[in-house]
Formats: C-alpha cells, structure tokens, sequence
C-alpha cells in the first residue's frame, strides 16, 4: 500500500470517528394537559344531564340518546361568574340562570326562580 494512500485511510478513519461522539439520551418534555379556565367545557349534573359551554353557546343533552334538552347563549361576568340565556325544549320556557365557578371542578348555579343546582365538569 502506498503512504499517500495509507494517510488518506487513516485520516478518514480519525474523521469519521470524531463524529462518533457518545451523547446522553435526550429527554423528550412531558406532554400535559391544559388546565381547563372558565367553564368552557362539558359539565355533568348529579343526575348525568349534560351541559356544554362552548363559545357563547350553551346546550343540554340526555346521555342516552343525546336528546337536547335545553339550548341557548351564556356570557362571562367575570372569571367566575357566568350568565345562561336558556331556552328549555322540555317545558317551552325561556328562563336565566347565573352560576359561580367555585373551583376549576363545580359550577353552582342559581336559576331566576331561586332553584339551586350544581355541575361538576366533566373529565
């Protein structure tokens, strides 16, 4: 083998083996679910009635047939306190209903009547 070519061989190898550096593994970031805010969301009531918040729009549905049962709009009062404009497709009556997020969990609400109920988010 001629030097020239043996050099050559050589100073491949000692390139090629200082890109083979060892590193340790890299650690991939958790992935985590975001905390819900305001009452954007499904919410289940104790007798397993659903309510969704979504963009100014409110509705209730069984969860058998997923019957709506109520619908309506809802605006923010503050960070807690929420305001339901609700039409009930059950009794026909259009009625308001103000709720206080107590935690990020329960929503209590307060009908204009006076009757009181609560809602626990839905996982």
């Amino acid at each position: 083998m001629k030097p020239t070519t043996a050099l050559s061989l050589l100073a491949a190898a000692a390139a090629l083996a200082s890109c083979q550096t060892e590193r340790a593994p890299r650690e991939m970031p958790v992935a985590q679910r975001p905390q819900p805010t305001g009452v954007e969301g499904a919410w289940v009531d104790p007798n397993g009635i659903v309510s969704t918040f979504a963009g100014g729009t409110f509705s209730t549905r069984t969860t058998d047939t997923n019957q709506l049962l109520a619908s309506g709009t809802y605006i923010n009062i503050s960070p807690t306190l929420v305001e339901i404009d609700m039409t009930s497709l059950v009794r026909n009556t259009r009625s308001k209903v103000n709720c206080a997020l107590v935690s990020l969990s329960q929503l209590n609400c307060t009908t204009a009547e006076g009757a009181q109920f609560s809602l626990a988010r839905r996982a």
